[in-house]
């Protein structure tokens, strides 16, 4: 069993706990000055599972410079994309002291994959669950210059050439992949799919002509400057942002669908120190140049603290193997 860290000034916020609860009386000691104590170590490495350069990747360093304020202590951005952006949360899973000092963003697709694939992780008991921040809006993109000027035309295109006409998503398993697969045979069509790693490396293959299209969130900055233009979104309703776009329920494909991302830590982790992390994430999320990167990409907060981050992941994951079974989706050997 991995012990955690025994530095003084941990040492010194233990005894302090136990005092207290002793009946000993101590001075206030301020969140904040506990979040200074419990950080003083080293750096916090936040594990990103995407490449530099993507939405997510951008967010995640805005969101994590704030933060770094909040704790007076700096977070670390290390990109380790790979396996449906599951791999930088089960190596952390894996190999990370339960001290704070390792975290990594969770994506949605860690609680589907196990039901896809064999995985080395189990979501409800290998993370501790610190905070969700914020949820996307996924979308279906073409070049500008395609000649599919909505939904329909795509899907009437892939009808007519069966397997011709291919898309991008990263990863495969993933929410936006899914999704896309649904959409097809609720249409009735066969798309041909391409995965990509991260979401930089698949909006360069769409606009080099390496894919005909995209179902992916982060699509924002490419739709604002016309490079890209946007069919449909998978949202419940038109997102505020995007009033012009249907949904792809509206046009008669019930699939409905968003993606979020969360920060947790390996399982184990001294509550004290989940504490302070989340409070640090909740005032971050109202930095201004973290919520400027969001609507950029048609992001929105999508904040929860560490129980009700908890109760959804295990929520989510329970529902997603009836999604999967519901649907008979299967992983490509």
């Amino acid at each position: 069993m991995t012990s955690f860290p025994t530095d003084p000034a941990r040492r010194r916020l233990l005894r302090g706990a136990a005092l207290a609860a002793a009946g000993t009386t101590l001075p206030f000691l301020p969140l904040v000055a506990q979040a200074q104590s419990l950080f003083a170590k080293q750096p916090i490495t936040l594990l990103v599972p995407y490449p530099a350069g993507g939405a997510t990747d951008v967010q995640a360093r805005a969101l994590a410079l704030a933060a770094s304020r909040e704790l007076k202590q700096q977070i670390v951005i290390l990109n380790q994309p790979g396996v449906a952006a599951t791999l930088a949360p089960t190596t952390m899973a894996r190999k990370a002291a339960p001290d704070g000092y390792t975290l990594s963003l969770m994506l949605s697709s860690l609680y589907r994959l196990p039901h896809l694939q064999k995985v080395s992780y189990d979501p409800a008991v290998d993370f501790t669950y610190v905070a969700n921040v914020t949820a996307a809006t996924l979308g279906i993109t073409v070049r500008q210059d395609a000649p599919w000027k909505d939904l329909n035309a795509l899907l009437a295109a892939a009808k007519a050439k069966p397997g011709e006409i291919s898309y991008g998503t990263t990863g495969r398993g993933g929410t936006s992949h899914v999704s896309m697969e649904r959409l097809a045979a609720l249409a009735g069509v066969k798309f041909n799919f391409i995965p990509f790693k991260g979401a930089a490396e698949l909006y360069n293959a769409l606009m080099g002509g390496h894919v005909d299209a995209v179902s992916e969130a982060g699509f924002g900055a490419a739709v604002a400057g016309g490079r890209v233009r946007l069919l449909a979104t998978f949202n419940e309703a038109r997102s505020p942002n995007r009033q012009n776009v249907p949904t792809a329920k509206e046009l008669g494909y019930d699939v409905v669908a968003n993606g979020s991302w969360g920060i947790a830590g390996p399982r184990g982790m001294d509550p004290k120190v989940v504490q302070a992390l989340q409070e640090a994430f909740r005032k971050a999320v109202d930095d201004p140049e973290f919520v400027r990167t969001l609507e950029l990409n048609d992001y929105v907060k999508f904040y929860m603290d560490s129980p009700a981050y908890t109760a959804w992941a295990h929520k989510t994951y329970a529902d997603e193997k009836r999604f999967v079974s519901d649907l008979r989706i299967k992983l490509d050997d």
